[in-house]
Protein backbone atom coordinates (compact mmCIF):
# COMPACT_ATOMS: atom_id res chain seq x y z
CA UNK A 1 0.00 0.00 0.00
CA UNK A 2 1.52 3.73 -1.06
CA UNK A 3 1.56 6.27 1.36
CA UNK A 4 1.25 9.84 1.18
CA UNK A 5 4.05 11.57 1.10
CA UNK A 6 4.13 14.95 3.45
CA UNK A 7 7.19 16.89 2.32
CA UNK A 8 5.85 20.79 3.10
CA UNK A 9 4.32 22.40 5.65
CA UNK A 10 1.20 22.81 3.79
CA UNK A 11 1.29 18.85 2.74
CA UNK A 12 1.18 18.41 6.52
CA UNK A 13 -1.18 20.93 7.52
CA UNK A 14 -3.99 19.75 4.56
CA UNK A 15 -3.51 16.13 6.14
CA UNK A 16 -3.62 17.37 10.31
CA UNK A 17 -6.72 20.06 9.89
CA UNK A 18 -9.17 17.69 8.92
CA UNK A 19 -7.62 14.87 11.53
CA UNK A 20 -7.53 17.20 14.62
CA UNK A 21 -11.21 18.53 13.87
CA UNK A 22 -13.19 16.47 11.78
CA UNK A 23 -14.05 18.94 9.36
CA UNK A 24 -12.95 19.00 5.04
CA UNK A 25 -10.66 21.86 4.60
CA UNK A 26 -13.49 23.09 2.21
CA UNK A 27 -16.00 23.04 4.76
CA UNK A 28 -13.96 25.96 7.13
CA UNK A 29 -15.29 29.73 6.38
CA UNK A 30 -13.16 32.67 4.90
CA UNK A 31 -13.33 34.13 8.57
CA UNK A 32 -13.29 32.42 11.70
CA UNK A 33 -13.78 32.96 15.41
CA UNK A 34 -11.28 31.10 17.57
CA UNK A 35 -11.88 30.34 20.87
CA UNK A 36 -10.93 27.77 24.03
CA UNK A 37 -13.96 27.47 25.27
CA UNK A 38 -16.56 24.52 24.23
CA UNK A 39 -19.85 26.36 25.34
CA UNK A 40 -18.80 28.95 22.91
CA UNK A 41 -19.04 26.20 19.39
CA UNK A 42 -22.42 25.07 21.46
CA UNK A 43 -23.68 28.62 21.52
CA UNK A 44 -23.07 29.57 17.92
CA UNK A 45 -24.83 26.15 17.09
CA UNK A 46 -27.56 26.44 18.62
CA UNK A 47 -27.73 29.99 17.40
CA UNK A 48 -28.09 29.23 13.48
CA UNK A 49 -28.84 25.49 13.99
CA UNK A 50 -25.90 24.13 12.85
CA UNK A 51 -23.93 20.67 12.97
CA UNK A 52 -20.96 20.49 15.71
CA UNK A 53 -18.28 18.48 13.68
CA UNK A 54 -15.44 17.20 15.93
CA UNK A 55 -16.94 15.58 19.11
CA UNK A 56 -14.59 13.11 19.11
CA UNK A 57 -11.34 15.05 17.75
CA UNK A 58 -8.94 17.39 19.72
CA UNK A 59 -10.92 20.31 18.38
CA UNK A 60 -14.45 20.76 17.68
CA UNK A 61 -15.95 22.95 14.90
CA UNK A 62 -19.35 24.78 13.45
CA UNK A 63 -19.71 26.33 10.41
CA UNK A 64 -23.02 28.99 9.71
CA UNK A 65 -25.02 29.25 6.40
CA UNK A 66 -23.44 32.51 6.23
CA UNK A 67 -19.59 30.49 6.12
CA UNK A 68 -18.43 31.79 9.02
CA UNK A 69 -16.50 28.86 11.75
CA UNK A 70 -16.08 29.03 14.88
CA UNK A 71 -13.17 26.37 16.67
CA UNK A 72 -12.75 25.42 19.69
CA UNK A 73 -8.88 24.51 19.74
CA UNK A 74 -8.03 24.12 23.58
CA UNK A 75 -6.24 25.57 26.27
CA UNK A 76 -2.77 27.00 25.90
CA UNK A 77 -0.06 28.24 23.83
CA UNK A 78 1.03 24.97 21.71
CA UNK A 79 -2.58 24.41 21.26
CA UNK A 80 -2.91 27.91 19.74
CA UNK A 81 -0.21 27.31 17.43
CA UNK A 82 -0.89 24.29 16.15
CA UNK A 83 -4.43 25.47 15.09
CA UNK A 84 -2.88 28.86 13.53
CA UNK A 85 -0.18 26.73 11.95
CA UNK A 86 -3.07 24.21 10.43
CA UNK A 87 -4.61 26.76 9.01
CA UNK A 88 -2.74 27.76 6.46
CA UNK A 89 -4.38 24.63 4.81
CA UNK A 90 -7.57 26.83 4.26
CA UNK A 91 -5.43 30.19 4.48
CA UNK A 92 -8.26 32.11 5.82
CA UNK A 93 -8.80 35.60 4.96
CA UNK A 94 -9.38 36.58 8.99
CA UNK A 95 -8.98 35.26 12.62
CA UNK A 96 -10.94 36.68 15.58
CA UNK A 97 -9.21 34.86 19.06
CA UNK A 98 -12.83 35.26 21.29
CA UNK A 99 -10.39 34.39 24.58
CA UNK A 100 -10.84 35.05 28.61
CA UNK A 101 -8.29 36.55 30.75
CA UNK A 102 -7.37 38.00 34.04
CA UNK A 103 -7.33 41.74 34.39
CA UNK A 104 -4.50 43.51 35.80
CA UNK A 105 -4.94 46.74 36.67
CA UNK A 106 -7.56 48.45 38.52
CA UNK A 107 -9.33 50.57 35.24
CA UNK A 108 -10.10 46.44 34.17
CA UNK A 109 -13.41 44.99 35.81
CA UNK A 110 -15.23 41.66 35.20
CA UNK A 111 -16.92 41.86 31.72
CA UNK A 112 -15.12 44.51 30.39
CA UNK A 113 -13.41 43.73 27.08
CA UNK A 114 -9.93 43.93 26.27
CA UNK A 115 -9.03 44.86 22.46
CA UNK A 116 -5.01 44.07 22.20
CA UNK A 117 -2.81 46.49 20.53
CA UNK A 118 0.34 43.43 21.41
CA UNK A 119 1.55 40.95 23.18
CA UNK A 120 4.28 39.89 25.42
CA UNK A 121 5.88 36.61 24.71
CA UNK A 122 6.15 35.44 27.91
CA UNK A 123 4.88 31.71 26.96
CA UNK A 124 7.74 30.46 25.11
CA UNK A 125 6.39 28.88 22.11
CA UNK A 126 6.14 32.18 20.39
CA UNK A 127 10.03 31.96 20.10
CA UNK A 128 9.89 28.97 17.98
CA UNK A 129 7.86 30.96 15.04
CA UNK A 130 10.02 34.66 15.22
CA UNK A 131 12.86 35.90 17.28
CA UNK A 132 12.23 37.51 21.06
CA UNK A 133 12.58 41.08 19.89
CA UNK A 134 9.69 40.76 17.07
CA UNK A 135 6.63 42.13 18.81
CA UNK A 136 3.18 40.12 19.15
CA UNK A 137 0.95 42.44 17.03
CA UNK A 138 -3.05 42.13 16.13
CA UNK A 139 -3.51 42.84 12.13
CA UNK A 140 -4.77 46.95 12.60
CA UNK A 141 -7.44 46.83 10.07
CA UNK A 142 -9.05 43.99 11.77
CA UNK A 143 -8.70 45.38 15.03
CA UNK A 144 -9.96 49.02 13.99
CA UNK A 145 -13.25 47.08 12.29
CA UNK A 146 -14.05 45.29 15.65
CA UNK A 147 -13.91 48.47 17.57
CA UNK A 148 -16.18 50.29 15.06
CA UNK A 149 -18.95 47.68 15.89
CA UNK A 150 -18.14 47.82 19.90
CA UNK A 151 -19.06 51.37 19.74
CA UNK A 152 -22.12 51.11 17.16
CA UNK A 153 -23.35 49.45 20.19
CA UNK A 154 -22.30 51.79 22.87
CA UNK A 155 -20.08 49.63 24.41
CA UNK A 156 -16.99 50.47 26.37
CA UNK A 157 -13.67 48.65 25.67
CA UNK A 158 -10.28 48.74 26.91
CA UNK A 159 -7.04 48.84 25.18
CA UNK A 160 -3.42 48.02 26.34
CA UNK A 161 -0.94 45.24 26.12
CA UNK A 162 -1.64 41.25 27.19
CA UNK A 163 0.94 39.26 29.09
CA UNK A 164 0.86 35.78 27.23
CA UNK A 165 1.89 33.15 30.12
CA UNK A 166 2.26 29.20 29.85
CA UNK A 167 1.95 29.35 33.72
CA UNK A 168 -1.93 28.65 34.43
CA UNK A 169 -1.46 28.19 38.10
CA UNK A 170 0.40 31.30 39.25
CA UNK A 171 -1.89 33.22 41.50
CA UNK A 172 -0.28 32.31 44.33
CA UNK A 173 3.59 33.91 43.60
CA UNK A 174 3.98 37.65 44.73
CA UNK A 175 7.21 38.07 43.09
CA UNK A 176 5.74 36.97 39.16
CA UNK A 177 2.42 39.95 40.41
CA UNK A 178 5.29 42.35 41.06
CA UNK A 179 6.64 41.50 37.66
CA UNK A 180 3.52 42.23 36.13
CA UNK A 181 2.61 45.12 37.86
CA UNK A 182 6.04 46.51 36.99
CA UNK A 183 5.63 45.71 33.11
CA UNK A 184 2.56 47.89 32.92
CA UNK A 185 0.37 44.95 31.26
CA UNK A 186 -3.62 45.08 31.27
CA UNK A 187 -4.42 41.58 31.40
CA UNK A 188 -3.03 37.89 31.15
CA UNK A 189 -3.54 35.03 29.52
CA UNK A 190 -2.21 31.60 27.45
CA UNK A 191 -2.67 32.12 24.08
CA UNK A 192 -2.67 35.62 22.55
CA UNK A 193 1.12 36.34 21.85
CA UNK A 194 1.14 32.77 20.35
CA UNK A 195 -1.97 33.68 18.55
CA UNK A 196 -0.38 36.92 16.91
CA UNK A 197 2.79 35.24 16.39
CA UNK A 198 1.79 32.46 14.90
CA UNK A 199 -0.47 34.32 12.44
CA UNK A 200 1.94 36.89 11.35
CA UNK A 201 4.68 34.04 10.45
CA UNK A 202 1.75 31.92 8.03
CA UNK A 203 0.53 35.51 6.94
CA UNK A 204 -2.82 35.19 8.41
CA UNK A 205 -4.60 38.63 9.49
CA UNK A 206 -5.67 37.91 13.44
CA UNK A 207 -7.19 39.67 15.96
CA UNK A 208 -8.14 39.39 19.91
CA UNK A 209 -11.27 40.66 21.63
CA UNK A 210 -10.69 39.13 24.88
CA UNK A 211 -13.30 39.32 27.79
CA UNK A 212 -11.87 39.82 31.59
CA UNK A 213 -13.29 37.13 33.46
CA UNK A 214 -11.02 37.20 37.00
CA UNK A 215 -9.28 39.47 38.50
CA UNK A 216 -6.23 37.57 40.07
CA UNK A 217 -4.03 40.40 40.80
CA UNK A 218 -6.28 39.79 44.48
CA UNK A 219 -7.36 36.98 46.50
CA UNK A 220 -10.89 37.66 46.27
CA UNK A 221 -10.62 37.88 42.75
CA UNK A 222 -8.96 34.42 42.12
CA UNK A 223 -11.23 32.54 39.33
CA UNK A 224 -13.10 30.06 41.11
CA UNK A 225 -16.17 27.56 39.57
CA UNK A 226 -18.52 29.44 41.24
CA UNK A 227 -17.57 33.18 39.73
CA UNK A 228 -16.79 31.65 36.37
CA UNK A 229 -19.98 30.38 36.12
CA UNK A 230 -21.39 33.85 36.78
CA UNK A 231 -18.86 35.51 34.00
CA UNK A 232 -20.37 32.92 31.61
CA UNK A 233 -24.62 33.29 32.38
CA UNK A 234 -23.56 37.28 32.32
CA UNK A 235 -21.24 38.26 29.50
CA UNK A 236 -20.47 35.18 27.03
CA UNK A 237 -23.20 35.99 25.35
CA UNK A 238 -22.53 39.24 24.38
CA UNK A 239 -18.50 38.79 23.95
CA UNK A 240 -19.99 36.20 21.63
CA UNK A 241 -22.30 38.16 19.55
CA UNK A 242 -19.71 40.94 18.99
CA UNK A 243 -17.51 38.25 17.08
CA UNK A 244 -20.13 37.00 14.98
CA UNK A 245 -21.20 40.31 14.17
CA UNK A 246 -17.83 41.86 13.62
CA UNK A 247 -16.78 38.76 11.60
CA UNK A 248 -20.07 38.72 9.46
CA UNK A 249 -20.16 42.19 8.33
CA UNK A 250 -16.42 42.49 7.58
CA UNK A 251 -17.19 39.47 5.30
CA UNK A 252 -20.37 41.41 3.86
CA UNK A 253 -17.91 44.32 3.07
CA UNK A 254 -15.38 42.55 1.61
CA UNK A 255 -12.87 44.79 3.09
CA UNK A 256 -9.13 44.29 2.63
CA UNK A 257 -7.60 43.22 6.17
CA UNK A 258 -4.31 42.24 4.86
CA UNK A 259 -1.61 44.94 4.01
CA UNK A 260 0.25 45.43 0.54
CA UNK A 261 3.63 43.41 0.59
CA UNK A 262 6.15 45.55 -0.80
Amino acid sequence: MSETLLKSKLDIAKNWLPRYTGTQIDEFGDYLLLTNFHNYVTKFAEKFNCDIKGDDKTMQTTTNSAGLTIVNFGMGSANAATIMDLLVARNPKGVLFLGKCGGLKHSTELGHFILPIAAIKGEGTSNDYQPAEVPALPSFKLHKFISNRIIQRELEYRTGVIYTTNRRLWEWDEDFKKYLQKIGAIGIDMETATIFTVGHTNHIARGALLLVSDLPMIPEGIKTEESDKAVTQQYVDLHLEIGIDAMTEIDKKGEQIKHFIY
